[in-house]
């Protein structure tokens, strides 16, 4: 098989086996979770609140006009832009016309590590309302489809191939060996990491307007040069063309040691670029995350660039001589760098699991255990060429050494493939700290007469025991209604029992307690009545289940 079509049919094994995590990233895809609200999802509270406050599980920044509150009656009534403290998001609401009733909390913020969030709860001042309120038609949840995924991929393979050739060209290339196809397919894959920037530059942009990709601005597109992730996307195009400026020289071989070593530097600092627009920088310790993600992202570099441009390049047509002196060096080059990725990775993936349970309790965990099985063939397979190779039979069988190769490469593309669907995978030590909703067992209801609206709750609803119950009087407007004097009963008629007298404290102008103790399960009947003025006076009547 020639140079060539063994070069294109690496390729497309390796991009067919990338495509394969295609899928759309959906919710998975956002990596901060809310971790508590203020009210809490599903909460009734007795009167309406004057701000929201949303925590998540690492830092965010909100999208402009994409957070709002909802009001019982459909209107939106929170002011100005909200704010971020920590990782707490504060929305504030306006001091008046917060009617009683469901309100819609929704929100979309970009996390630390570049992921959408969105996401909505409610929440009831008083009882809640028969017909929460609805936000505007969303965008979908994934508007950039697959295009940042996509753009991932491309990255990947093109780092590969951009840092395989001039890592072998530099100091292992035959001088007899022709060096432009290691050159065209470095220029390829520098063509492919910019490629991928653009991509995820425009998915970016998707994400942090809600918006589909055919939808958006050239203001838009500006936009994401603010964000953290528009910097290092910036930095890595930048990086990309010092080193297209660098490489061709390297890798013909007529480079010197300062050009030599100023492209490797720029590798390096390429290779930072890729932490620092992901889960590293949203870990418990950032600079660990991101240097042990570097020297992870530099040992695969290494190890299956090189290991790409060996079997392509160098292993047929090369004598069998010239074989026994490189490849026992890039043995010893390549076991190094495998040294350096499990290393990097096993201790980076315990700081994402946080817990020993998340690695099989968790998406996450289940994801790096497929993974460290198929490493784990790889490695086999390395550790047989390993030994050809130190028993100094391997360069009189390059056949059986590029087709082992070959192997590991289909088995390495399927390790990329999963590492792809990992990073778009919230890690393990967000799991189970998603904000909890109220369950309660007690009762609330909102009442109308023809004066006023009285909201009250009683808890837990129970016979045989003490009951608090809380009452408040608002006008139909929602504002709060002083009460000059409270009546309260609670009769059980299908028992007999007759009605009760309950004492009432006035805890606040509008705001009356009493505790009650119901002596039977059943379905109580409730009056209360509040008189407003000296000639005012409603009473509002309804049923509530004891059990």
């Amino acid at each position: 098989m020639a140079p060539r079509t063994r070069a294109l049919a690496l390729l497309g094994l390796v991009l067919a086996s990338l495509c394969a995590a295609l899928g759309p990233a959906g919710p998975a895809a956002a990596h901060a979770v809310v971790v508590s609200t203020t009210p809490q999802r599903d909460e009734v509270l007795p009167y309406a609140p004057r701000e929201v406050l949303i925590t998540f599980s690492e830092s965010v920044a909100p999208v402009s006009g994409r957070v709002q509150v909802l009001a019982p009656d459909g209107k939106r009534i929170n002011i100005g832009d909200p704010e971020v403290r920590d990782r707490t998001l504060r929305i504030m609401l306006r001091a008046s016309d917060r009617p009683l009733g469901t309100y819609l909390v929704s929100y979309r913020v970009i996390s630390a590590d570049s992921h959408p969030v969105a996401g909505s709860f409610t929440f009831a001042a008083g009882a809640p309302s028969v017909a929460p309120p609805l936000p505007a038609a969303a965008e979908s949840e994934s508007p950039a489809g697959v295009l940042v995924p996509a753009a991932k991929f491309l990255g990947y393979l093109g780092l590969l191939l951009a840092v395989g050739p001039p890592l072998l060209a530099a100091a292992l290339w035959p001088p007899r060996r022709s060096r432009r196809g290691a050159t065209v397919t470095a220029l390829i894959g520098l063509g492919l990491v910019a490629v991928a920037i653009v991509g995820t530059w425009v998915g970016q942009a998707a994400q942090v307007v809600g918006a589909p990709v055919g939808r958006l601005s050239p203001a838009d597109l500006r936009a994401v040069a603010d964000t953290d992730i528009g910097l290092v996307l910036a930095a890595r195009l930048a990086l990309v063309g010092v080193a297209a400026a660098l490489l061709p020289a390297v890798t013909r071989g007529t480079a010197g040691r300062a050009r030599t070593g100023a492209l490797a530097a720029v590798g390096v600092a390429g290779a930072v670029t890729w932490p620092l627009a992901g889960h590293p920088v949203a870990a418990p310790v950032p600079p660990v995350s991101i240097v042990l993600t570097t020297v992870h992202v530099v040992g695969v570099a290494v190890w299956l660039g090189g290991l790409f441009t060996l079997t392509v390049f160098l292993l047929r047509g090369t004598h069998e001589r010239v074989l026994a002196r490189i490849l026992p060096a890039w043995s010893r080059w390549a076991t190094l760098a495998v040294a350096w990725l499990v290393t990097a990775g096993v201790l980076q993936a315990a700081i994402e699991l946080g817990r020993p349970s998340a690695l099989l309790g968790t998406a996450y965990g289940r994801l790096l255990c497929a993974k460290a099985a198929l490493l784990a063939t790889v490695l086999a397979i390395a550790a047989w060429q390993r030994r050809l190779i130190r028993r100094r039979v391997a360069a009189g069988r390059p056949r059986w050494v590029a087709r082992a190769a070959g192997v590991e490469l289909a088995v390495t593309a399927l390790v990329l493939a999963l590492t792809a669907v990992l990073v778009q995978t919230p890690p393990g030590r967000t799991d189970g700290a998603t904000a909890d909703g109220v369950t309660r067992d007690g009762v609330a209801q909102s009442l109308t007469t023809s004066i006023f609206v009285v909201q009250f709750d009683i808890y837990p609803a129970a016979p045989n025991t003490a009951n608090s119950l809380h009452a408040y009087v608002y006008t139909p407007e929602g504002k709060e209604l002083p009460v000059a004097e409270w009546s309260i009963t609670a009769a059980l008629p299908e028992a007999g029992v007759e009605p009760i007298a309950i004492d009432v404290l006035s805890l606040e102008p509008h705001h009356g307690s009493a505790e009650i103790q119901f002596p039977l399960a059943g379905e109580w009947t409730l009056r209360i009545s509040a008189r407003t003025s000296d000639i005012d006076r409603a009473t509002a009547t309804t049923t509530v289940t004891i059990r």
